[in-house]
């Protein structure tokens, strides 16, 4: 299993509709949360090992309405 964090920029008015459809319509989205600065969600992903990251987010993520414009992050190894 990989983890990878997303922050998603939302086009005005439209972070609340593309955090319900992530969370509703993609498997890999296990959490979405509505945070400060420059991006307007932060989603946290399960990806299966060997999955293709850069797939994932263009033709997932980067598809749902009202996304415009991600920045990803891979997590290597999560602590607690």
């Amino acid at each position: 299993m990989q983890t990878i964090f997303v922050q998603v920029k939302c086009d005005l008015g439209k972070a609340y509709e593309v955090a319900d459809s992530a969370v509703l319509n993609i498997e890999e989205v296990s959490e979405v949360h509505s945070i400060s600065g420059n991006y307007d969600l932060l989603m946290k992903c399960y990806l299966e090992a060997g999955a293709d990251v850069g797939h994932f987010v263009t033709e997932k993520l980067q598809l749902l309405p009202g996304v415009k414009d991600t920045y990803t992050i891979i997590a290597y190894k999560a602590f607690g």
